[in-house]
């Protein structure tokens, strides 16, 4: 797996910063610990591949970003997030809508969730295109119709008129893309945008983002469960589990050096032509933890065959193991 095959922008400064991130949830059971102290960065012109399994807390922290965590019961409790030189934890619910759109935008993994039913097509992105860019309802209406012929819609000039119920699943997410292009964002978040459609669809689709983030020179943050969906179309790998980053780096890193036993899994798991016939999968065993009650050592030692009583006590940090950033949060990595 190569990250050569990308074509690479120029990388000039971090555009998203995100430090010690940590979101909660208040339920009567207890705390939910979603998002436990997370930090990174994505660059101009970067994607970021964001991977786990579901409940490890990859879509709930693309909503913190996005301040979308309805309060209550979601809280975020501790962390910056700073976006263009601003801290976005620290904007006000103003400035905020007019920073969502516009210079982050985000796709969502049922479209049929996002797009409002007894509304046309045509009308919400031209909603988001003269709250945001100012222009006419004219413009803005022939602007829509570039957007959808853009994405791939059939004649667009006739299924602008078009409600959601009327487009298939994929064409629903392809209008759901040209909205969050509508106002040429900065940062584009894929929450799983492609989960609910089939195999020939779900190619379609990554093709034409790819296509699009190489065109407009956008940054992108493809959050996925599937490590073999991100292997050929981001530059960098934030692998989480249980709300922590518990491995992070180059493409190229990850799949090629893997560092953590749960990013082993993963792969694992994963089926490959170049394998032998009927060679075995590899299956995690056991369930994540409890987010209500996080174990004090590795959130990863109830499943990990490596582990150690020392694992148990304490928690292990990201630590950086080579000049390109790779990093794993495990007490056992060299051994492994």
């Amino acid at each position: 797996m190569t990250a050569n095959t990308l074509s690479q922008q120029s990388i000039n400064s971090p555009l998203l910063r995100v430090s010690n991130l940590q979101t909660r949830f208040h339920t009567q059971d207890g705390v939910v610990h979603a998002v436990n102290g997370i930090s990174y960065h994505l660059d101009s012109g970067e994607i970021l591949g964001v991977v786990g399994e579901s409940g490890c807390g990859k879509s709930v922290h693309a909503l913190s970003i996005m301040r979308l965590i309805q309060i209550p019961p979601g809280e975020i409790a501790d962390g910056e997030i700073w976006f263009e030189g601003r801290d976005l934890l620290k904007l006000s619910e103003n400035e905020m809508r007019h920073l969502r759109g516009r210079d982050i935008a985000m796709v969502f993994q049922d479209p049929m969730t996002s797009l409002n039913p007894v509304f046309t097509v045509g009308f919400q992105i031209c909603e988001a295109l003269m709250l945001h860019m100012n222009m006419t309802r004219k413009q803005a209406r022939e602007r829509t119709i570039e957007l959808l012929n853009l994405v791939g819609i059939p004649e667009p000039t006739k299924r602008i008129d078009n409600y959601p119920h009327q487009f298939s699943g994929g064409m629903r997410q392809r209008a759901m893309i040209a909205m969050a292009l509508s106002c040429e964002p900065k940062l584009l978040i894929a929450d799983e945008p492609t989960t609910a459609l089939d195999v020939t669809i779900q190619a379609q689709i990554i093709d034409l983002v790819m296509k699009l983030q190489k065109e407009m020179g956008m940054s992108v943050m493809w959050i996925t469960h599937d490590l073999g969906i991100v292997a050929e179309m981001v530059h960098k790998i934030n692998v989480m589990y249980a709300g922590f980053i518990i491995e992070e780096g180059l493409v190229d890193d990850i799949y090629d050096e893997t560092l953590h036993p749960y990013t082993k899994g993963l792969l694992g798991s994963l089926p490959s032509i170049d394998e032998a016939p009927g060679t075995k999968l590899v299956s995690i065993p056991g369930l994540p933890p409890d987010l209500i009650a996080l174990p004090s050592g590795c959130p990863f030692y109830a499943r990990c065959t490596y582990r150690q009583d020392h694992c148990r006590e304490e928690r292990p940090v990201l630590e950086t193991v080579n000049a390109n950033g790779h990093a794993v949060a495990c007490w056992r990595w060299r051994e492994i």
